[in-house]
């Protein structure tokens, strides 16, 4: 197999790319999919017959051009709606539930978002009574702070 690879360096850069691809799939930071285009340049300069060294050179010449002309507009993409990226928790700020549990004044109910149940507060001077709607205002940990919109 590694014959097979040494005659076929294209397989080899290939496999480079698909392999920062998938590992980018974890980061989102863009670095990798910067590597894998270099690789996947790579690979296509093999068609041409580029020796070996020539490889590498492409792969780190074309990764360092990547780096600063493609991932900027990557990210910008990215961040078109704000500068940082939410997580999933983050995410639910300003969403629509549903009361599942009563939010009495001062303590804590529960309240369902796109199937997850939350632990909930209010500040509200009034109960929040199980199947009103409530918006989400913010998170601490695991638990949200809501306020009714019926």
């Amino acid at each position: 197999m590694i014959d097979y690879i040494m005659e076929n360096y294209w397989l080899l850069w290939t496999i480079i790319g698909l392999v920062c691809l998938t590992l980018e799939m974890t980061s989102g930071d863009f670095f990798l999919t910067c590597f894998a285009v270099g690789a996947f340049g790579s690979a296509i300069a093999t068609a041409f017959g580029m020796p070996f060294y020539g490889q590498v050179l492409t792969f780190a010449l074309v990764s360092v051009l990547s780096i600063c002309f493609l991932r900027p507009r990557l990210t910008a993409m990215l961040h078109r709606n704000g500068t940082e990226r939410v997580s999933n928790a983050d995410a639910i700020i300003d969403r629509i539930g549903t009361v599942s549990e009563t939010i009495p004044v001062g303590g804590y109910g529960r309240v369902k978002i796109d199937g997850d149940d939350w632990k909930a507060q209010s500040d509200e001077t009034d109960p929040i009574e199980k199947g009103m709607k409530v918006r989400v205002l913010s998170r601490d940990s695991i638990i949200i702070s809501v306020a009714s919109v019926d």
